[in-house]
């Protein structure tokens, strides 16, 4: 299970807007970093069968079944401090993360 924020949910129908197209957002991992592993995020304009999705009001979050393992549980929120503003992936399955938090190890 994926859960998204209130605050995440409407960036991210704010972004779909902007786009003008666009079913949602597809998670996943890819292997990176001094750590092993790191967050992708993109949009979505076509179904893959192989994704799991999770729905929501008017969007829908995409996460293929290798990334859901490392993701399972995980909550997507959006989060401004100072100057700095983005998606922030608050993941139970963590153990660590890298000294400049872009990629983590479960």
């Amino acid at each position: 299970m994926i859960t998204v924020s209130e605050t995440a949910s409407k960036k991210i129908r704010t972004q779909l807007q902007k786009r003008g197209k666009g079913l949602g957002l597809r998670l996943g991992v890819k292997t990176t970093g001094c750590s092993g592993l790191a967050y992708v995020l993109e949009y979505v304009d076509e179904l893959d069968q192989n994704d799991i999705v999770f729905e929501y009001d008017d969007f829908k979050i995409f996460v293929d079944p290798k990334s859901l393992v490392y993701m399972d549980g995980m909550t997507v929120d959006y989060v401004r401090n100072g100057l700095n503003e983005g998606f922030q992936f608050n993941n139970p399955n963590e153990r660590d993360k890298c000294g400049c938090g872009e990629s983590f190890r479960v």
